[in-house]
């Protein structure tokens, strides 16, 4: 399927996005994707912030929940992710963010999530991050080199200096 047939799908409840000229759809997330995302993209939000206060990550742009990116003739939607300084936007932002995330749901394959990860660095990713809350780590790619974080780690990213987000409070679904 073209990006242009893609547009003009009919609205539909859940997530749909298109890779390798497929349509991959999913039902709406549940209560526990959407906690752990939104507790990323907040943790991000006000690291991002900061950052930017004290001069540092000039590179980084904005945080987003579930934002669009049009990378080709493909288009994701990560559950947070955090863009480029400037970067482009048309009717989608284009190209990939500088940091995508994928909170990883039991609908999820490994070979679409493969190709998803392959996709971001194509179109300039620098990061990717996939959350495993079943098995509590972390999976974080940068081109060319992947390094799991365990519970009882934090993960970092050189391109944030300073941030670390603590996996065992990310995945604790307390409320």
């Amino acid at each position: 399927m073209s990006f242009e047939e893609f547009e003009r799908l009919p609205d539909r409840p859940g997530k749909r996005e298109l890779l390798g000229g497929e349509v991959i759809e999913w039902p709406p997330a549940e209560f526990a994707h959407n906690e752990i995302a939104d507790r990323i993209c907040d943790l991000l939000k006000a690291a991002v912030k900061e950052a930017h206060a004290s001069g540092q990550a000039a590179n980084l742009g904005r945080v987003y929940h579930e934002m669009g990116y049009r990378l080709g003739t493909g288009y994701l939607q990560p559950d947070v992710s955090v863009t480029h300084a400037g970067q482009t936007v048309h009717q989608y932002l284009e190209g990939a963010p500088a940091i995508a995330i994928e909170v990883v749901s039991p609908g999820n394959r490994a070979e679409e999530l493969d190709s998803k990860v392959a996709l971001y660095f194509e179109h300039g990713g620098r990061e990717v991050w996939r959350v495993y809350p079943k098995t509590k780590h972390v999976m974080v790619h940068v081109n060319g080199k992947d390094h799991v974080t365990l519970e009882d780690i934090a993960v970092t990213t050189p391109l944030l200096p300073g941030f670390k987000l603590a996996v065992v409070e990310l995945l604790d679904l307390t409320v």
